[in-house]
Parts: structure tokens; C-alpha cells; sequence
């Protein structure tokens, strides 16, 4: 999915930690094109917290109807230095990139795209055929700084491990995570010590899970009356736990099931830059990338039968199939862009 604000920075939210150590990230709205746009909600990046382990990016969209209209419809758009990771609640997505790649991806089954030294993919509603209602979540993680100049890639994963217990189902999507004793393995690839997985809760049920004490955590709700350790925290928000903790506690109310995503990691060490769809460590990075996502579609609005190499030593690659044109990059704004500061980093 892109970001296709016309003017993507950084907005001020609230959030807060109360004594239970439990930090609140409340999401704001973000339109997904014009004047029909898909509207999602955003909890990061956002000022108070840009990252957390290495997932920098999180839009919870739905549940929205699509039965008619085009529904979801992302153009043509590059990406660099990072994953993207699509996952769905309820409805499909027919995903094309650069690569060559042409995937749907369903309820329980992972897309997983690395960008690497440069990407571009569409999304978009299934013409035909295609489940009434659409309802996920689109997460981005960073790249470190080892695995920036990867070939890029991407994957398809319909088989995820599950358990169950207590009322509980948790699908591990990414990374690896402990549930009742048994631990759940994702095959996706990952390039720094991660974790994604859904939480289904029956009303009223708890589960436990086994974590790194290393890592960081949050907890996204998606429906239901959600108490994230000893906090609620209300549907489309954050809740966020520093490292330390080896034991998360996620319950149900008793008025009916709840649904949330669990995403966690190592604390990411590097200084990053994201701007737009791009990710790399200094303004420069971010400049050549857009120069050559810009240069590529000058030439073929010359009338190019595809993308070459751009000024920028870039290749982006071609999407096909998608009926229409690439997005055009935003302008830069009129200051130079600077690393996101982790908290306590001032």
C-alpha cells in the first residue's frame, strides 16, 4: 500500500504512558486518494513513536464495503529500504509489483515484499468475483542498514502456523512467538528479530504469550473490549510496552469476541529516514530515490515501452497489468530531512 498524502510528514497525536507502562498511540485519519478515498487509520509513524522493533509503518483500514465501486485502488508506486506486509481480516487483494509477481492474498495467508534497492507494485480490489466487505491492516518494516542493497522480492505464504488455547487462536504471521509452551515459527523472511501475529479471543478469554524481554511490543485492536496487560485499549489503538517484560496478558470483555494484531521486535538500533514510500538513513537517499521513481516515468511519458535506468542509478522495474499509470511522487518539502528520534533521544 502507498502513502498517498500529498504532503507526508510527521503529525503531532496523543498518546501517553500511564503507571502500568502501557503507552497509548491513538490513530488519525488518513485518505487513500480522492475524493472517494478509502480512509485508514494510522497509529505509526507518528511523532511520540516512530518505530517499534523495526515496524515503522501501521494503517488498519475497514471493515468497508466493496460489493460495488472499484474498492481498493492503489496505483503503480515505488518503494525502497523496507518489507511491506498485507493482512487481512475479511476480503482480497490482488497484488502486482515489478518483479513480476501477480498474488492474491486472503484472510490467514501473508504477502510479503521486500523492497530492497527499489520496487514498485500496485494494489487493488479484484474486478471479479470478490468477497462484499474489505478489512486489514498494512504494516511496513524497516530494512537495516546490511540488508538495504537486497535484490528485491516477494513472497506468498498461505500456510501459517496456529495454536489454540483457552478461548484463544493466535496465527503468527512474521517472526516467532510462544503460546501455551508451543512455539510458532513463520517461514516469511525476516532481516532483524521480529514478530506479527493475530489475536482471536473469545468473550472473556485470556491468553499469555511467552516473549523476548529484549524486545519491544504493541498491541493493535482491531474489534472487541481489549485489556492489553492492565490496560484497555480502546479499537484502532496502539498499546505499547518497552522492553523487560518475558509475559503478555491480552483478555477479552465478557460482552463478546475481540480481535487484535501483536507486532514486536528488537529495538531498532539504526536512524532512519522515511519520506513518502521511501526509506533509507539521510535526506540524500530519499532525494535519489524520488529522482529516479520521477526520471522512470518521465520516459515512459515520452512514450518509453517501459522503465529504464533512471538519473538516480535506480531501477524501479514495471508494473503491468494495472490499468492505469504510476503516482506521481509528491514534492519534497523545503527543509532537509532528518532521522526520526526515538523516544528519549529528544
Amino acid at each position: 500500500m502507498s502513502n498517498l498524502e500529498t504532503r507526508p510528514d510527521e503529525q503531532v497525536c496523543t498518546a501517553g504512558e500511564q503507571g502500568d507502562g502501557i503507552e497509548l498511540l491513538t490513530p488519525r485519519d488518513v485518505p487513500l486518494g480522492g475524493p472517494r478515498a478509502m480512509n485508514v487509520r494510522r497509529t505509526i509513524p507518528q511523532r511520540a513513536r516512530s518505530l517499534v522493533g523495526a515496524w515503522c509503518f501501521s494503517d488498519h483500514y475497514g471493515p468497508d464495503d466493496v460489493s460495488s465501486g472499484e474498492g481498493m485502488q492503489v496505483p503503480p508506486h515505488p518503494h525502497t529500504g523496507l518489507q511491506t506486509v498485507s493482512w487481512l481480516f475479511a476480503g482480497e487483494i490482488l497484488h502486482r509489483d515489478s518483479v513480476g509477481s501477480l498474488q492474491t492474498v486472503r484472510p490467514g495467508e501473508l504477502n510479503l515484499m521486500t523492497a530492497g534497492v527499489g520496487i514498485s507494485h500496485s494494489e487493488e480490489s479484484p474486478a471479479q468475483g470478490r468477497p462484499p466487505r474489505l478489512h486489514g491492516v498494512q504494516l511496513w518494516t524497516a530494512l537495516p542498514g546490511a540488508a538495504l542493497g537486497v535484490d528485491p522480492h516477494f513472497e506468498h505464504h498461505g500456510d501459517l502456523p496456529v495454536a489454540r488455547a483457552d478461548g484463544a487462536v493466535v496465527q503468527v504471521f512474521i517472526g516467532r512467538l510462544a503460546v501455551a509452551g508451543e512455539e510458532l515459527a513463520s517461514p516469511a523472511t525476516t532481516y532483524t528479530p521480529l514478530v506479527g501475529a493475530q489475536i482471536d479471543l473469545e468473550p472473556g478469554a485470556e491468553v499469555r504469550l511467552d516473549v523476548d524481554p529484549a524486545h519491544e511490543h504493541a498491541l493493535l485492536v482491531d474489534t472487541g473490549d481489549v485489556t492489553f496487560e492492565t490496560r484497555v485499549v480502546p479499537p484502532s489503538n496502539l498499546g505499547y510496552v518497552a522492553p523487560g517484560r518475558s509475559v503478555l496478558a491480552v483478555r477479552a470483555g465478557a460482552g463478546a469476541p475481540a480481535r487484535a494484531v501483536l507486532i514486536g521486535g528488537e529495538p531498532f538500533a539504526e536512524d532512519v529516514v522515511m519520506w513518502w514510500n521511501f526509506m533509507g538513513r539521510t535526506h540524500e537517499d530519499i532525494v535519489r530515490a524520488r529522482d529516479g521513481w520521477m526520471a522512470q516515468i518521465a520516459e515512459l511519458d515520452a512514450g518509453a515501452t517501459g522503465y529504464a535506468d533512471g538519473a538516480a542509478g535506480r531501477l524501479f522495474g514495471q508494473v503491468r497489468g494495472y490499468p492505469s499509470g504510476p503516482l506521481r511522487a509528491p514534492a519534497l518539502p523545503d527543509l532537509r530531512l532528518k532521522p526520526r528520534a526515538r523516544p528519549g533521544q529528544g
